[in-house]
Formats: C-alpha cells, structure tokens, sequence
C-alpha cells in the first residue's frame, strides 16, 4: 500500500492509503504503484485519479501543481 497525501491551499483533499495514483505529470500522466523509486514531479491541468484501499477509484480535476514519492508516501500539492 502506499499512503497518499493530496492538499490544496484551500484544505485537504485526501489522506489515507491507496493501492495506486495516476496523476497528470507535465509530459504525460503517469501511476505510481507501491514500491515506487522517489520520484519529484510538476503537475499540469489533468485528472487525479487513485483507488482507496479495498475502494472504488475516485477522480478529480486539478489546474496543476507538483508531487513527491518518498518512503511509500505520496505527497501531492495541487490547485
């Protein structure tokens, strides 16, 4: 499992553990799994897309931002 993290400057999005993220990188989306290597990356407008554990895939629009994969954490700061 990974435990994902999701802020806005508004408030929290998410935060709990999932079994995967797809999130709308600047130069094509990408889905970070369990057991990911560290990963820093710029977010654009797209989808975020992740599937809570032993839950249905959840969706919703960002404008951008950036997201760090460290340690089996997932933090992303969007707008």
């Amino acid at each position: 499992m990974l435990h994902l993290n999701i802020v806005s400057p508004e408030k929290e999005i998410y935060n709990g553990e999932v079994e995967r993220v797809t999130l709308p990188g600047t130069i094509g989306a990408f889905t970070i799994l369990p057991q990911h290597a560290p990963i820093v990356s710029s977010l654009r407008a797209g989808n975020v897309i992740y599937v809570p554990a032993g839950g249905e895939e959840q969706t919703f629009d960002i404008n951008g931002g950036f997201v760090e994969m460290s340690g089996g954490v997932v933090s992303a700061c969007v707008d």
